[in-house]
Order: structure tokens, then sequence, then C-alpha cells
């Protein structure tokens, strides 16, 4: 019988950003993003849950170096000590909230996982506030 198993690894990341609309006034932003409209930053958490079956010759679903190079290559040399708003090609004309954030770091990462699939992305903002995608 095949079981999956889902797998989960942590990686980390600082980077800043702003959260406002160009084409609103700086009244509507402050009243949508409120302090967030200035330059900050974060110290993000990203975990990525995998799932797929365990290999009977290593016992794993997939390697952790493997996802580790995966979030390394495809995001993490990416964000990390950038300023999301501006030094970020994938994340170009996107307001980057959590939510947007997680949404864009799934759709980047999925891929590069079969054929085991990418079935979450958690990403840690603050220790208020996180974001998650899952597939489907």
């Amino acid at each position: 019988m095949t079981t999956t198993v889902s797998i989960t690894r942590r990686a980390t990341f600082a980077a800043a950003h702003i959260l406002c609309r160009p084409e609103w006034t700086e009244e509507r932003n402050r009243e949508v993003f409120g302090l967030c409209i200035n330059d900050h930053g974060h110290n993000y958490v990203i975990e990525v849950t995998i799932r797929g079956p365990v290999d009977e010759s290593t016992g794993m679903v997939i390697n952790l170096k493997q996802i580790d190079g995966i979030l390394r290559r495809e995001l993490i040399d990416a964000v990390d000590h950038r300023h999301l708003n501006r030094d970020v090609d994938f994340l170009k004309g996107i307001i980057p909230t959590a939510e947007n954030i997680a949404q864009a770091a799934f759709h980047r990462l999925a891929p590069h996982f079969r054929p085991a699939e990418l079935i979450k992305v958690r990403l840690v903002e603050s220790e208020n506030n996180s974001a998650e995608v899952t597939a489907g």
C-alpha cells in the first residue's frame, strides 16, 4: 500500500517594503495601510509543505537538502536583504503584503518540487501576522 506523507521545511529572510498604491492619495494610503506606507522591514519566516510518497530507498518524500536548495535558488536569494517593492522582479507591480508575497512564493516554487507536490506556503511576517497559500 502506498501512503502519502507531507513534510514541512522552514527558512528565513529579511526584507524591506512599503504598502501603498501609487495612484491613491497619501491620505487614502494611510487610511488603508497605516504606518506601513513608510519604508520598514521584517524578518520573515517561510514554511513550505511538500507532499508525496515516501521513497523506499531513502525513507524520504524529498531530500531536505533539495528543499533548501530550491528555496535558496528560487526565493531567498531574490528577496533576502532586498526592498520588495524595488528590487524583486517577480513582485514588480504587486503590493507586497504577506498575502501577495506568499502567493508569489507559492507560484514561483511549485514547479520545482516535482514529482512531489508543494501543497502549502506559510509566510510569517511578524509574531502577529502570517499568510498561508494552499494548493487547489
